[in-house]
């Protein structure tokens, strides 16, 4: 597993952060482009200004910065069924390959276990090489569809109006070997 290179750093993202958060979601989300799997306008949006700033607000925001300051990834989290939920992490992919996702995953799993949270869980695209196998290395799980959680299946059918929810997969990590 890679490490993250220690002239990036994890910390709380600042509300004069959300501009260039914005630029690297959508940057990051054209890596989907040639998949397929996400509509023309799934593909054009971003997490909202307004979701940001309250995730800011509520700590649940996290960014890692280049050596001159300049946010290229975030991780954005919440709360969800008494876990930790990933909502998204996005890495600038000028600056993939670096261990940065990696990297502030590990600040997600230090975040659940401070919190006294059990689990991690994210939806991801199972088989895309930087989502399902991604998570899988760190140690995530996917959840048989039986044991899905009423608000995962109500997440998985908002998510079917802009995804192809067939290739996706709900996922856990238990938190306590970290």
């Amino acid at each position: 597993m890679q490490q993250i290179r220690s002239e990036y750093d994890i910390e709380p993202a600042l509300p004069e952060d959300i501009d260039r958060l914005i630029e690297v979601d959508l940057a990051a989300g054209q890596l989907f482009a040639p998949t397929g799997l996400l509509s023309d306008d799934a593909l054009h949006d971003h997490v909202p200004e307004a979701v940001m700033l309250q995730a800011i607000e509520a700590g649940d925001l996290l960014k890692t910065s280049a050596p001159n300051g300049t946010p290229v990834g975030f991780a954005l989290v919440s709360l969800r069924g008494g876990t930790l939920y990933l909502d998204q992490i996005s890495v600038h992919p000028d600056c993939g390959g670096k261990g940065l996702g990696t990297g502030l995953m590990r600040h997600v799993l230090q975040l659940a276990k401070q919190r006294r949270l059990k689990q991690v869980t994210l939806s991801t695209f199972r088989d895309v090489p930087w989502n399902g196998p991604f998570y899988g290395k760190l140690g995530f799980r996917e959840i048989p569809r039986k044991d899905m959680a009423d608000w995962m299946l109500e997440l998985e059918r908002i998510q079917a109006e802009s995804l192809d929810v067939s290739q996706r997969c709900f996922m856990v990590r238990k938190i306590g070997w970290l």
